[in-house]
């Protein structure tokens, strides 16, 4: 993969991603790292008809998107980490504009646009190639873990 602008650590960076795509419920739903830059990420989740919420429309389930955004969010966090920390999800907003057009993968561009001491904040938006309307806006907090004896993880 190249990076259009460095990632802050790649040898950070590079594990991280490939451990969150393993995650079991993003292996199921097939997330995928398409791209990543120092603060940025664009992710992706291909089209896949047991992800759809109405088989009379096609359209995928709502948390499917969730997922993706809150995925590709929190990786963009990494992009910026000379070290690793937990930053778990503190709160997600997301405000969704209209349905996933059924047959298109979704992609989530994130990024953190502020990493303050304790709180890492985000901005993605989902969209489909061929629709400038985003199918969903989000923001997010996520909260630098601490360590079990008080400290920073």
């Amino acid at each position: 993969m190249t990076y259009p602008l460095p990632v802050k650590n790649t040898k950070l960076f590079e594990p991280i991603s490939q451990w969150i795509c393993n995650i079991p419920h993003c292996k199921i739903l097939q997330l995928e790292l398409v791209q990543a830059e120092l603060g940025k990420v664009v992710m992706r989740i291909p089209y896949q008809e047991r992800l759809v919420a109405d088989r009379r429309t096609g359209v995928l389930h709502g948390g499917v998107i969730t997922a993706l955004m809150d995925t590709a969010s929190g990786l963009s966090i990494f992009t910026m980490l000379e070290g690793l920390l937990g930053y778990p999800t503190l709160d997600l907003r997301i405000d969704y504009l209209r349905p996933a057009t059924p047959g298109l993968p979704v992609y989530c561009e994130a990024e953190t646009y502020r990493l303050a001491k304790e709180i890492a904040f985000t901005r993605a938006t989902a969209y489909q190639d061929g629709n400038p309307l985003p199918v969903a806006t989000s923001v997010g907090t996520f909260m630098r873990r601490r360590s079990p004896k008080g400290g920073q993880a």
